[in-house]
């Protein structure tokens, strides 16, 4: 704690970051942990129910299925007996209403990585600036223990910033990393969705056509 004080009023608005952050980090991790499932079971489910022709029970699935895949899946699904283009735009419009969740408050972590090691830099002048200041506030005559207090501030702040940018920073790509692989599931469960909806349309079509003859 004495060394804290010692780094300025700068560490504190460091520390605010660094509070920050790790609240936006925790929650984040929460909600995209929720929001994970198991997509092949999942997709295996509604695979089945799809070559079954019961689209209510796939729907009713997506509904009570957590997670931004299961969303898409079901916005899909409620289009089925519309054409391709429609269901594909229908997923569509569900995926960019995914996507900012997903990315939320990530910009905020971003953020904090950014301004705190400028925020240890701002530190770090104002620090030498204090230690000039006394060098020419006693005419040169002065010994190490007159400038270590600017020094202090110097050097503290500095590595505070940047022990709070690179835990921001290594915070803040394992969560984009996170959003990647869930984005991909999406994309891939919806390609996989019209797939089956296309090869079951044209199935239900050639039955029709079977039982017209």
């Amino acid at each position: 704690m004495e060394l804290f004080q010692q780094g300025g009023i700068l560490m504190y608005l460091i520390l605010l970051g660094s509070v920050i952050g790790l609240a936006v980090f925790l929650e984040r991790l929460f909600h995209l942990h929720r929001a994970r499932i198991n997509t092949d079971k999942f997709m295996s489910r509604i695979r089945k129910l799809v070559t079954e022709q019961k689209v209510r029970e796939a729907i009713t699935l997506c509904e009570a299925t957590p997670g931004p895949v299961a969303h898409i899946v079901g916005s899909g699904m409620a289009r089925a007996a519309r054409t391709r283009g429609e269901i594909k735009e229908s997923i569509e419009d569900a995926g960019l209403q995914e996507v900012p969740r997903l990315e939320k408050n990530l910009v905020v972590l971003a953020t904090i990585a950014h301004i705190s090691p400028l925020l240890g830099l701002l530190g770090t002048v104002l620090g030498m600036i204090r230690a000039f200041r006394t060098i020419e506030e006693m005419r040169g005559m002065v010994s190490p223990s007159d400038l270590a207090g600017g020094i202090w501030e110097a050097l503290l702040t500095t590595a505070f910033g940047l022990v709070v940018a690179i835990l921001a920073y290594v915070g803040y790509n394992y969560l984009v990393s996170r959003v990647g692989k869930m984005v991909l599931e999406m994309e891939t469960s919806a390609s996989e969705l019209l797939n089956l909806l296309s090869e079951s349309d044209s199935e239900s079509k050639a039955e029709s056509i079977e039982q017209r003859a």
